[in-house]
């Protein structure tokens, strides 16, 4: 009899062993400690999402797990990190899913062992159900063992990196035709925080996978075989190169933010000139009209019979002068 409730079970997505054709057969996860008996070559790998502590404290006394690497999976919220116990290796890794327009971030939790690979999904996470399929339909990887499944879901997970890495990319392209955009927008510059703070997290993520990798090709805790290195060290170029990519981006989105602002002072100079122009403009026919405001008796000028006509066609002459001054040095 299970010692989970249903409601217990819904959050074991698979639980398979595979023989040393790789070839599967579901299993129930009470039957665990009886396949792993047989020492044939057959490994279980099990994935789970967002599972509560009965489930986990069923697989630590399946597998033998170290209660520390149990608890780090309860909890999620963990560093990317690769810790080795005993025999078998816990590594956190973060991940990323566009939901609804906008990048998520999650986690990942891998217990591996000779025997067993078990992933924790943790908040915004793709299934890893499609690197099991293709894993399945080439069962000669899986004849290599849990190293093998390893390699898939840690290749799935960098590959998922590189396109959210490419919507960070599209994105900084729509914003620079905003950045020189005619008229200022506040929302730009709003949306070039948003996008560095992501980069940000994203960078995070990325960069302690290239660390993971490292360690894993050097670990004796999981025996990885001669045909699985080579792959292992191609994952760890992707992530290599995605975090290169992330760099450039944090370093392109930081000059357009200065851009930006630069815009926005030069657009906020321009405007005080045009406001100096026009005051200056208006500063000629106020001076001269102020003159005659001061009620002075000997002012001959206001005895002529063109005076007046005379003195706003000499208005118009001072302000068309000053006006096509301040158009040609570019003030109007």
């Amino acid at each position: 009899m299970s010692r989970l409730h249903a409601s217990q079970r819904q959050a074991i997505v698979n639980c398979a062993v595979y023989d040393r054709a790789g070839r599967r057969r579901d299993i129930p996860i009470d039957a665990i400690s009886e396949e792993l008996t047989q020492d044939d070559g057959r490994f279980v790998w099990i994935g789970l999402y967002e599972p509560d502590e009965a489930v986990l404290d069923v697989l630590q006394e399946e597998f033998g797990l170290h209660d520390l690497a149990v608890e780090d999976a309860h909890k999620a919220h963990q560093r990317p990190k690769l810790e080795t116990y005993g025999h078998g290796l816990f590594i956190a890794v973060h991940t990323a899913q566009r939901i609804a327009g906008e990048v998520r971030f999650g986690e990942t939790q891998i217990f591996a062992g000779p025997r067993y690979l078990v992933t924790v999904r943790h908040g915004a996470s793709l299934s890893y159900a499609p690197v099991r399929q293709r894993l399945e339909r080439e069962p000669e990887r899986l004849a290599l063992g849990p190293a093998a499944a390893l390699h898939g879901v840690l290749d799935f997970i960098v590959d998922n990196y590189q396109a959210i890495v490419a919507t960070y990319a599209d994105a900084l392209d729509t914003l620079e035709q905003d950045i020189f955009a005619e008229h200022y927008q506040r929302g730009t510059i709003e949306r070039l925080y948003r996008l560095r703070k992501d980069l940000t997290r994203m960078r995070l993520a990325v960069l302690p996978m290239q660390d993971i990798l490292a360690q894993l090709e050097r670990s004796a805790a999981l025996p990885v075989p001669d045909e699985i290195r080579p792959y292992l060290r191609d994952v760890h170029d992707h992530a290599a190169r995605e975090g290169d990519t992330i760099d450039t981006l944090r370093e392109m989105v930081a000059a357009a933010m200065n851009v930006n602002l630069s815009l926005v002072t030069v657009y906020q100079g321009e405007i005080v000139k045009k406001l100096a122009g026009w005051a200056g403009l208006l500063a000629a026919p106020t001076l001269i009209a102020s003159w005659y405001g001061m009620n002075f008796d000997h002012m001959p000028e206001l005895h002529g019979r063109w005076s007046y006509p005379l003195l706003i066609v000499g208005v118009l002459l001072v302000c068309v002068g000053l006006y096509r001054y301040l158009r040609r040095i570019d003030w109007l």
